[in-house]
């Protein structure tokens, strides 16, 4: 009959799927106060007693200068890691992962939708922390900005593999468990937010090599001196491919 409209059948094309993915990825932690509070809560009260304390005094020109940019990378760790990884953990454990994954959106796109939904979380944790930050004085080369945040994706893609590897090969209680406690490990001694120069001697030669210690020493050196540390880059580079290809083959859909 003319004039009636007809349906289109079809699915909706690869990228829609992901950014509906992703919408729905963000949206869901958001939502989950539990998220929130180890997405935002936590790292501002970092920052805030970073600022109030004499722990960075004489490492930048102010306490919230050297500060910000290691609280910028323990949102990223908060956020790709272990928020990612305790949500992809309990979805595998109740057959999320594994229905979503014989839909059209495939194995891929559910992959693309998390990480975009990190990226997205990321981006207003960045804004939430700058606008806090420069209440307490912050005030960032501007010329920082694009190797910051090019550090800050990095550092996202590589945590997102880690994240996911763990989520991906242990039972969900052990996930939560163990992204946890390396939130707090990696948060207090891997050079994230406190600079390897103010660790223990033993782990100063250590850190470096960790994601935590090289996103952290990064940003630092992007906010503070307006450099790019390649090394950095690299250990962020090498953790991405190793933690990458190892839940590619190791990962368990269900």
């Amino acid at each position: 009959m003319s004039g009636l409209l007809t349906p289109n059948a079809g699915p909706a094309s690869l990228p829609r799927r992901i950014m509906q993915q992703g919408r729905y990825e963000t949206v869901t932690m958001l939502r989950n106060g539990e998220q929130l509070i180890l997405a935002i809560v936590l790292p501002l009260m970092a920052l805030v007693g970073l600022v109030v304390t004499p722990l960075l005094d004489g490492l930048g020109p102010s306490r919230v200068d050297t500060a910000t940019p290691g609280i910028l990378a323990l949102c990223a760790m908060s956020t790709a890691f272990t928020g990612q990884g305790i949500a992809t953990g309990f979805d595998r454990r109740y057959g999320v992962l594994r229905f979503l994954s014989t839909t059209p959106l495939g194995r891929g796109g559910l992959i693309a939708g998390k990480i975009l939904a990190v990226l997205v979380v990321l981006f207003l944790q960045v804004v939430v922390v700058g606008v806090v930050a420069g209440f307490l004085g912050w005030q960032p080369r501007p010329e920082a900005w694009l190797p910051g945040l090019g550090l800050l994706i990095l550092g996202a893609a590589a945590f997102t593999a880690l994240g996911l590897l763990v989520a991906g090969t242990v039972r969900p209680e052990a996930t939560l468990a163990i992204t946890n406690l390396l939130w707090i490990l990696l948060g207090a001694l891997g050079g994230i937010v406190v600079p390897a120069d103010r660790l223990p001697a033993l782990l100063q030669g250590i850190v470096h090599f960790l994601p935590s210690g090289a996103l952290g020493q990064g940003l630092r050196d992007a906010f503070l001196l307006g450099t790019v540390s390649l090394p950095a880059v690299l250990v962020l580079l090498l953790w991405t491919v190793v933690a990458g290809a190892a839940a590619i083959r190791w990962f368990k859909w269900n």
